[in-house]
């Protein structure tokens, strides 16, 4: 009872306590002044309030409204904050917009004698500009105007607000501009300045100079606002309190600031993407109180990272140097940044190891040291665990981004307690090995990104354990096994799922409903098959698909198209679907469609909204192409529909795309003649209507295509003469005319070496050509392969062949020629070229073949020496014309050559000794010619039969049965040999015979791995016909690769 009573006195005193602190509240309030009430009516009126965020405006007592701040004492109104309460659009939905104000501000603000605090951020006053009459509010000591709509030029009438210490009048769109900056000076007191998005740019240099006359300022941000010149010719003198400093986004191109490491005073510093250059200081690491560090996005400034690094940075938090020219490597002595939360030297050029000692970096949020050239494997345990308190592994990591560097090894066990991690991103290393199991425990990691390395195994059953992942890729690895439902057990949140280029095998029940609505699945080169996956009915949010190369076969169901209106990438090509693609069929507006390498039939089918890329290559579509394809498809960028059984015209609506940048329809049975109308398409880069039965002349407009590069109109019948409006077509590199009844004179215009300067094509043979050879070609200095036999070209072979650029050296780097890159699609460029005595097609390595073909024309006078200058020639074939002279004794300066054919001319005199050191030499062809003497059958010469020598009847020796007049000497000599010595010498010559077919066979064996070993280029030129059996063997197609990268 004693107890209760206690309790009771206890509740008894707080009551009568807090009744004497209401009564004392409700007398401390205030009223405001009647004409402090009147002006803020006055202002209110002039507002336009669609959410009614002023209700509380209706009192008698304007202290008690809502923003509306008074003195304590007097009840004058000291402040008024209306900005609003959704800044920047925090929420999605749009009726948050309507919650900003607008309207005009009224000059009764005037009214108010008392005003210190005036903060209208973040509303809509569009297409006003800021008030003059605020420069008059002689008391207001803070001014927020940023993000609301306000344009035109900021009053300088805003200097005379002497008391003024905080002034906010950023913007978001650039609507605001200053043109004077003297105004400023008369901000005695301003201590915070943000003018960021002004546009600054009508200033000048002084900007600098009069913000030092500013002897309070400690917070400058000034960030996109257009200023430019040289910060480093500045002079620091009264930044001494200057505490944080944003000169962000502006174009100085200028060398560092050194001053800026004279600011002992600073502490945040952000002069990201300004065009700096030069070195940056290593005083910057010992300025005691900086705790932020912006430098991202310049490209040219440069330190060492072992020496910048290993400096003090005593409260350093975030250091940003992205995009950078940082080196070398990083130091051990990293581990004292004890502060650091946040560290990205993204795309620099940082090499070494990553240090273990970032294990002691307890604070460490984000890492990001992608797009440099780390070596070196991950460490395989972390230094200074023990001084987490957690005792695990960077207990506050986050992020952590090492994507596009060179680390190699095994994932180490620990990153898998890395207990708080939500993004790991390691794509495009050469980290080998599995997939730990243990990174099925990251209950927090949201993306796992593994793509693009060397990892084997299977894929652990675990990460289907990780039920925040929303993406999920380990893409072009070497995974091989199955997949099962377990491997997607708890993935419920997943949007991004990339499996492709392994060799894994997804088996899932008929039935089987994933847990996950993935927006993007790419599972191209896995195996998916047999049939249409039946488990993608259930994936209605579905955008981009690719199940290319995925060994599905059969019809696709009609379920799917169905569902496809929300698709922007569908890509099912290098399968064996059958069937009919519906016509139309639905996608959403601007979708790439890659149909191609699979066995679709009936005609050309069309979408029912604009698309930008359409693949339907290598099928069986047959029929005409649509009269009215552009209608359908008006801004399409990528065309391929080769490959199939088209017949008809090109339809003459096809120059109505006006910004397609392919155009393939090769490999059909095209009639008609060449559409004038294809001039029109002004970004046209790749144009190929080969291998059909095209005629008529070649359209002049054709020439109005200035960024055509690869032109491809071989195997037609078209005639007449090459137009001279061509000559415009400078950015070409692929002319291929060949197979045609083109005539007339090879053009002189085409030997224009300053207008062509990256032609590396020419390919006209099998026309009607007549005339002599224009010696100007030689000063193509990119061509690589020039291809006129079969013409009628008559003349000498011109002595300055010598020349050719591309040809004089071995060409050591293989280059995928690619053209009209868009998305990840691309024309890949091939050609046919006659190399060994047969036809051969090359696309893979084509960079490195160099040719030239002039056989089968009418062509005399001397074998110009001068050729063999072209040390890096792989195949010369002037076979078939009534060439004379002789073979030069320096031909075996052109150690290149795998393909030399000289046969059928008049060439005479000796076979070179020199010639059997061409240990590349892998067809030769001499016959047909007046060439005598003994065959110097030595050497690799000796690998050659007798049909690269007959037909030259002055030839004698092996492996001729022409006997040469001292073989008879040789013979008799052998003769006289004593009956004693044949036992012997039989017996030698028995053990000589077994020891060179052992010798014979090991060098036969390893002869090809010497090459590989000695250099990469010669074997890629050697075994050229690899690029022919790649094909076969791997699915190909010449137009484009997989689409990727969405």
């Amino acid at each position: 009872m004693g107890r209760f009573s206690i309790i009771l006195l206890v509740i008894v005193l707080i009551c009568s306590v807090a009744r004497n602190a209401v009564y004392f509240c409700e007398s401390q309030v205030v009223n405001c002044s009647e004409s402090d009430f009147t002006a803020l009516v006055e202002f209110k009126n002039g507002l336009n309030d669609p959410e009614d965020r002023l209700y509380s405006w209706k009192s008698s007592n304007c202290c008690e409204w809502r923003g509306i701040g008074c003195d304590s004492s007097s009840g004058a109104v000291t402040s008024i904050d209306l900005h609003s309460p959704y800044p920047g659009g925090s929420d999605s939905s749009k009726r948050y917009v309507s919650w900003n104000l607008s309207g005009e501000i009224s000059p009764a603000l005037l009214k108010l004698k008392s005003l210190t605090y005036l903060d209208l951020s973040f509303n809509a006053f569009q297409d006003i500009q800021i008030p003059k009459f605020l420069g008059s509010l002689r008391n207001l000591q803070y001014l927020n105007l940023s993000k609301s709509g306000f344009s035109g030029i900021i009053p300088p009438e805003l200097g005379n607000l002497s008391s003024l210490q905080y002034l906010d009048v950023s913007s978001d769109f650039s609507s605001l501009s200053v043109d004077d900056f003297q105004w400023i000076q008369g901000l005695r007191s301003l201590k915070h300045l943000q003018l960021s998005q002004v546009d600054l740019s009508l200033v000048g240099s002084s900007w600098f100079d009069i913000l030092q006359e500013l002897p309070f300022l400690t917070d400058l941000y000034l960030s996109g606002c257009g200023l430019s010149g040289s910060l480093s010719s500045y002079k620091l003198v009264n930044f001494t309190s200057l505490a944080a400093i944003d000169l962000s986004f502006n174009p100085f191109k200028s060398t560092f600031p050194h001053w800026l490491a004279n600011i002992s005073s600073l502490e945040y510093a952000d002069l990201s993407y300004c065009s700096l250059n030069g070195r940056i200081p290593l005083g910057l690491s010992e300025l005691p109180s900086l705790s932020y560090l912006n430098l991202a996005g310049n490209n040219n400034l440069s330190a060492s990272s072992h020496k910048f690094f290993g400096g003090s940075w005593t409260n350093i938090e975030v250091l940003d140097f992205s995009s950078n020219n940082l080196h070398g490597k990083l130091p051990d002595t990293m581990r004292n940044m004890t502060f650091l939360t946040d560290f990205s030297l993204m795309s620099n050029n940082l090499n070494g190891e990553i240090p273990s000692s970032i294990g002691k970096l307890c604070n460490l949020v984000h890492l990001d040291l992608s797009g440099n050239n780390l070596t070196g494997s991950l460490p395989e345990t972390l230094v200074g665990l023990q001084s987490c308190s957690s005792r695990t592994p960077l207990p506050s990591l986050v992020s952590l981004r090492l994507s596009n560097n060179k680390l190699v090894g095994k994932l180490p066990e620990w990153l898998g307690h890395v207990s708080n991690l939500m993004e790991l991103s390691l794509r495009y290393n050469l980290l080998e090995g599995p997939i730990p199991d243990s990174f099925g425990t990251l209950k927090n990691l949201t993306d796992l990104g593994l793509g693009g390395n060397q990892l084997n195994g299977t894929l652990p059953e675990s990460l289907g354990q990780l039920s925040e992942l929303t993406s999920f890729d380990v893409s072009d690895n070497q995974l091989t096994g199955i997949v099962t439902e377990v491997h997607f057990m708890k993935l419920s949140k997943l949007r991004i799922l990339h499996l492709s280029s392994n060799s894994l095998i997804l088996n899932v029940s008929y039935d089987w409903i994933p847990p996950f609505q993935v927006g993007n699945l790419d599972l191209g080169s896995c195996n998916v098959g047999p049939s249409f996956p039946a488990w993608l009915h259930h994936q209605g949010s579905i955008k981009f698909i690719d199940l290319s190369n995925a060994t599905i076969s059969g019809p696709i169901p009609q379920w799917f198209w169905e569902m496809t209106s929300n698709l922007s990438l569908l890509n099912v090509s290098h399968n064996l679907l059958t069937g009919h693609i519906p016509n139309p069929f639905d996608v959403t507006p601007f979708a790439d469609i890659d149909l191609s390498n699979n066995l679709f039939e009936g005609q050309i089918p069309l979408p029912s909204v604009e698309i930008e890329l359409l693949d339907l290559s290598r099928n069986k579509f047959s029929g005409p192409i649509p009269p009215h394809i552009s209608e359908s498809m008006p801004n399409l960028v990528f065309l391929s529909l080769s490959g199939n059984n088209l017949t008809g015209e090109i339809p003459k609506s096809i120059g109505d795309m006006l910004i397609l940048e392919v155009i393939d329809l090769a490999e059909n049975y095209l009639t008609g003649s060449i559409p004038s109308s294809i001039g029109n398409c002004s970004y046209l880069k790749a144009l190929d209507l080969g291998n059909n039965n095209l005629f008529g002349p070649l359209p002049s407009s054709l020439g109005q295509l200035l960024q055509l590069q690869s032109l491809h109109l071989n195997n037609n019948n078209i005639s007449r003469e090459i137009p001279i409006s061509f000559k415009n077509l400078t950015s070409l590199q692929t002319l291929d005319f060949g197979d045609n009844r083109l005539a007339g004179t090879i053009p002189s215009w085409l030997g224009d070496g300053f207008s062509f300067t990256s032609l590396g094509i020419i390919r006209l043979r099998s026309n009607a050509f007549s005339g002599v050879i224009p010696a100007k070609l030689s000063t193509l200095s990119s061509l690589q392969v020039l291809d006129l036999a079969n013409n009628n070209l008559t003349g000498p072979i011109p002595t300055s062949f010598g020349n050719f650029t591309a040809m004089e050296e071995e060409r050591k780097t293989n280059k995928f020629l690619q053209f009209a890159f868009y998305r990840g699609a691309y024309y890949e460029e091939s050609l046919v070229v006659n190399t060994k005595g047969s036809f051969q097609k090359y696309t893979k390595i084509l960079s490195l073949v160099t040719s030239i073909d002039l056989s089968q024309n009418n062509l005399s006078g001397d074998f110009p020496a001068e050729i063999t200058n072209l040390r890096g020639l792989v195949v010369l074939n002037i076979s078939g014309n009534q060439i004379s002279g002789h073979i030069p004794e320096n031909i075996s300066n052109m150690h290149q050559l795998s393909s030399l054919d000289l046969s059928s001319n008049k060439l005479s005199s000796v076979i070179p000794p020199s010639i059997s050191s061409l240990s590349f030499l892998g067809y030769m062809n001499l016959s047909n010619n007046n060439l005598s003497g003994r065959i110097p059958y030595t050497g690799h010469l000796s690998t050659f039969d007798n049909s690269s020598f007959v037909g030259n009847s002055g030839l004698c020796g092996a492996p001729l049965v022409a006997k040469c007049q001292d073989d008879d000497s040789v013979t008799d000599s052998n003769e006289d040999d004593t009956d004693e010595n044949e036992e012997t010498d039989d017996a030698i010559t028995g053990r000589w015979f077994y020891l060179s077919i052992g010798l014979g066979f090991s060098f036969g064996i390893l002869m090809p791995f010497l090459i590989l070993a000695m250099r990469k280029s010669w074997s890629e030129v050697y075994f050229a016909f690899v690029d022919k059996v790649v094909g076969k063997l791997i699915p190909q197609n010449t137009e484009r690769r997989p689409i990727k990268g969405y």
